[in-house]
């Protein structure tokens, strides 16, 4: 025992009560305000996402916007913010997350007014783009704000409120743009769907100045433009062709742009490579892949998002267009689904992933697969007379499968990222959901509309339609149990994560060899 060990001051030390954080401490405090804000900017992108389908009808008697300009009411968002999410992460690791968040969450508001007073289709298209650039560099910091404010052991409890935030903004969407719809306040139709965004922009601008702390990246980075104009090249030439092939009857130019797209992404590969070897400044840090949760999780997310894709599109075209349901009535259906979700994602953070570990994650895929085969099995007996009620039980099943999966997969993905790389890491998954998506809606032309014929009667068109949405609830149960498989990947049990072992996460009075235990994220 050496001297210092067995002084009086030493053991003092060692044996004095260390005092508690409470939580009147004003920096716990800011912290979850600081969360309050980044997750409702969260909730109000998933919103704006899916508020529009709900009030398209609305959007072509006031405006006489055509098919196509309603295609890019849509689509524009979505290929802005696929293509700007990489680029929004790393700027947030180069010049401050909340900087960028601020900027983001200004510019979200500002597109959000310039569409709700919109004069015309064009304007309309131009600021929805506008709306999912900003989206893109507001979204990224949500996350990489999270991983940088929370100490590990507080994570799971902060990812499974972000599942049940994205539950929630999955299915309120379509019923908040159809309840302010039908409302039609003032009479602005559906103007109230994107002007609802302004107090809330608002607030999260100033709240979000004076609550959420700076963080950036601790080692010097500078922007990567080659990396920038690479992946925004081959993202808009695999992004633009699914988007737009079904209505432009599936060009040659499509499917050639689509296979050239690989060849982009392969020389960006290449160049950010070649980049992290000369000045360490690549604009996707490939080393993250090596991170084996990190690489299997975001194998994941692409292939839940492609599930997600078809799912979501091909059902609110089932209700509304092959049921004939109100925008209410199909808004509303989705009620179940969402609490079934919000309710899953935290019981599945907080208490069954750290005793189950990635068995929780599969059980979920089964469980949403259960939910599809109801589905399939009720749409076929009830046809069109099916009901909401009737509806309830595959959409419950569903939404806890779905819940079992979303907030622990963030945690996983993240959990062994190092902090300078949470932007970029941020800004990949949710890329990569999108890319998923994207691929998704791509495939809807095929596995739904491939089914339904252009010419038939006006009195078919319901049995087809739900024919047509059996037939798609089979490619999603099929998509799903991939994902089941790919799970496999994912590392099996889960431990606490403490940033690679430094002293910020050590306890009061834990010994250092504590994080050495602790510090293997997941091991398989």
């Amino acid at each position: 025992m050496t001297s210092s060990e067995s002084s009086p001051a030493t053991a003092a030390a060692r044996t004095a009560p260390t005092k508690p954080a409470t939580p009147q401490d004003p920096a716990d405090r800011r912290r979850w305000f600081a969360l309050a804000i980044v997750m409702t900017a969260a909730f109000m992108d998933l919103v704006d996402v899916t508020i529009v389908n709900i009030a398209i009808p609305s959007i072509t008697r006031d405006t006489g916007a055509s098919f196509t300009s309603i295609q890019w009411i849509t689509a524009g968002y979505a290929l802005a913010f696929a293509a700007g999410l990489i680029t929004g992460g790393r700027l947030g690791d180069i010049y401050g997350r909340k900087r960028l968040f601020l900027v983001g969450i200004g510019g979200f508001t500002i597109a959000s007014a310039l569409c709700g007073f919109a004069v015309n289709p064009e304007m309309l298209v131009a600021s929805r783009i506008l709306q999912g650039g900003m989206a893109a560099l507001m979204v990224p910091q949500v996350l990489s704000i999270v991983h940088a404010t929370f100490p590990a052991h507080e994570r799971g409890k902060v990812f499974g409120l972000f599942g049940a935030i994205v539950g929630l903004g999955a299915v309120s969407g379509p019923l908040l743009g159809a309840l302010l719809t039908e409302w039609n306040f003032f009479g602005l139709e559906w103007r109230p769907i994107f002007l609802i965004n302004l107090p809330v922009g608002i607030a999260g601008l100033v709240l979000g100045r004076k609550f959420i702390s700076e963080s950036k990246a601790p080692k010097a980075l500078r922007l990567d433009l080659t990396g920038v104009a690479l992946v925004t090249l081959g993202l808009l030439m695999l992004l633009y062709p699914l988007t737009r092939g079904r209505e432009l009857g599936w060009p040659v130019w499509g499917h050639v742009s689509m296979a050239a797209s690989l060849l982009v992404f392969a020389a960006l590969i290449v160049f950010e490579r070649r980049k992290a070897d000369r000045d360490g400044s690549p604009l996707i840090e490939l080393s993250l892949f090596r991170v084996k949760s990190f690489a299997a999780g975001t194998a994941v997310q692409l292939t839940f998002g492609i599930a997600l894709g078809i799912f979501f599109l091909v059902w609110t075209l089932y209700l509304q267009m092959g049921l004939g349901w109100s925008a209410l009535r199909a808004g509303s259906t989705g009620i179940p689904f969402s609490v079934a979700v919000s309710a899953a994602a935290g019981i599945s953070v907080q208490k069954l992933v750290p005793r189950f570990g990635r068995k929780v994650l599969q059980a979920g895929a089964l469980l949403m697969i259960t939910g599809l085969l109801l589905y399939i099995w009720e749409a076929g007996r009830y046809g069109l007379a099916i009901s909401p009620w009737q509806m309830a039980l595959p959409l419950v099943v569903m939404g806890v499968g779905m819940g079992l999966i979303v907030a622990p997969l963030t945690d996983v993905v993240l959990s062994g990222v190092p902090k300078e790389h949470s932007g970029s890491a941020s800004g990949l998954i949710n890329t990569l959901q999108q890319m998923g998506t994207a691929l998704g809606l791509g495939l809807v032309s095929v596995v739904f509309f491939g089914s339904i014929s252009d010419r038939l009667p006006p009195e078919a068109m319901g049995a087809a339609f739900v024919d047509a949405f059996q037939q798609s609830l089979w490619w999603v149960a099929g998509v799903l149990a991939v994902i089941f498989l790919v799970m496999f990947a994912l590392p099996a049990r889960p431990q606490v994560h403490l940033e690679g072992g430094t002293d910020e996460d050590t306890g009061p009075g834990e010994p250092q060899d504590a994080q050495v235990r602790q510090e293997p994220v997941l091991t398989s």
